[in-house]
């Protein structure tokens, strides 16, 4: 299945010169959805996976299905202030700005593998932001899977030593 035709190209947003690539197009198509989440099963079936974690929002979308379909448990990165329990945090520069991501203290046991699951790889500073919160616990970064790269953004040289799977390429 050509993933890319499922999902919209929408330019100047949320500046001028950026051509957002939009999920929801594929999100609302529920044999297409299904079909992204089983290819992104494969693509990291070989990988041992003890946890999938996900980086707010989007990586939810992503993150939850997909450690569903693998029988693993989910671990939601949210922005800071979003979490209930004790956390820890990180800052980090997006590619319009600044944000902070946290992750419960207690969601990950040192020596865990866990899988960092999210829609897009840009620049990865969201991911290796994530990758800092699981190592501070003490979990072993298994790999980390995407739905969309953006290749010309070179965001899989910030992930050096990492495993990135990507199902769909611009």
């Amino acid at each position: 299945m050509d993933f890319k035709e499922y999902i919209r190209v929408i330019p100047d947003f949320p500046q001028p010169g950026i051509r957002f690539k939009d999920i929801t197009t594929l999100l609302k198509d529920g044999p297409a959805y299904r079909a992204a989440i089983a290819a992104m099963q494969e693509m990291v079936s070989g990988m041992k996976i003890d946890l999938v974690a996900g980086p707010e929002a989007r990586g939810f979308v992503i993150g939850a299905p997909l450690a569903l379909a693998l029988g693993v448990g989910f671990v939601p990165i949210r922005k800071s202030g979003k979490l209930p329990g004790e956390t820890i945090e990180a800052a980090y520069d997006l590619e319009y700005g600044k944000d902070r991501l946290a992750m419960h203290k207690d969601a990950i046991q040192p020596g865990q593998k866990v899988l960092i699951a999210d829609d897009l790889l840009a620049t990865g500073g969201t991911i290796s932001t994530t990758i800092n919160l699981i190592k501070q616990l003490g979990g072993e970064i298994a790999g980390a899977a995407f739905l969309i790269e953006l290749g010309y953004l070179n965001g899989r040289d910030k992930l050096e030593g990492i495993e990135v799977k990507s199902l769909v390429t611009y």
